[in-house]
């Protein structure tokens, strides 16, 4: 017996619909995604090149140290909240909103401590802020 072999079709794969659906994929993502522009600012802080002056006016000064402790005129405060600041401070200064009131923080001190202090300090209504800061290194 004499077995006729089958015609074998050429197998070829239609790439037409494949290439539809990635164009479609891509506008879809394309319209889809919102393309922002994120900048990023460089700030350099300052540093005071004049020598601290010795005045005898009393002043408030909120020292900040690295783990954001507060401590107002060298009185440790037991936490970090902003009431147990105010309070501490109002016992410092008492109704007198005319002194100067200075903040000096540790440099790697968080910027939420920082900004606690001068929102409590405004919330007060002391108006002469300042804001320590130290004599750069001589190279």
């Amino acid at each position: 017996m004499r077995f006729q072999r089958q015609r074998r079709e050429e197998v070829s794969v239609n790439l037409t619909p494949l290439i539809d659906v990635v164009f479609l994929l891509l506008i879809f993502f394309m319209v889809s995604t919102t393309f922002t522009k994120e900048t990023h600012l460089e700030v350099d802080l300052p540093e005071a090149s004049s020598a601290q002056t010795q005045s005898e006016v009393e002043s408030v000064d909120v020292v900040i140290n690295a783990d954001g402790n507060y401590s107002v005129n060298g009185q440790a405060l037991v936490n970090t909240q902003a009431m147990t600041l105010k309070s501490a401070i109002l016992k410092v200064a008492g109704e007198d909103r005319t002194l100067p009131f200075v903040i000096t923080a540790d440099g790697s001190t968080p910027h939420q401590s920082v900004v606690t202090a001068m929102d409590v300090a405004g919330q007060l209504g002391f108006a002469k802020l300042s804001i320590t800061t130290r004599v750069p290194e001589t190279r």
